[in-house]
């Protein structure tokens, strides 16, 4: 994949950590920019599939569904009854 140019506006201090951060590293100060937009959408993309998951496991069943678990399950009891 090719890659693209960017130019970015930062605070001097900011800038400075970036600097010392990628010389520490030993690598470019773009490598330190893309290593952590990576990490940033990939912890974004993790806390919304958590939402996802937790919306989907906090939708309770409504009293229709709950009226027709409860007959499943005496329906069960009443076919397995006498077997155990």
């Amino acid at each position: 994949m090719p890659n693209v140019k960017t130019a970015i506006s930062l605070q001097q201090s900011l800038f400075e950590q970036v600097d010392a951060l990628a010389q520490e590293l030993a690598v470019s100060r773009s490598r330190v920019f893309v290593l952590a937009v990576e990490d940033f959408i990939q912890r974004r993309q993790n806390r919304q599939l958590l939402e996802a998951i937790n919306e989907a496991y906090a939708d309770l069943p409504d009293a229709e569904e709950q009226t027709l678990r409860r007959q499943m399950r005496q329906q069960h009891r009443q076919m397995v009854e006498g077997q155990w």
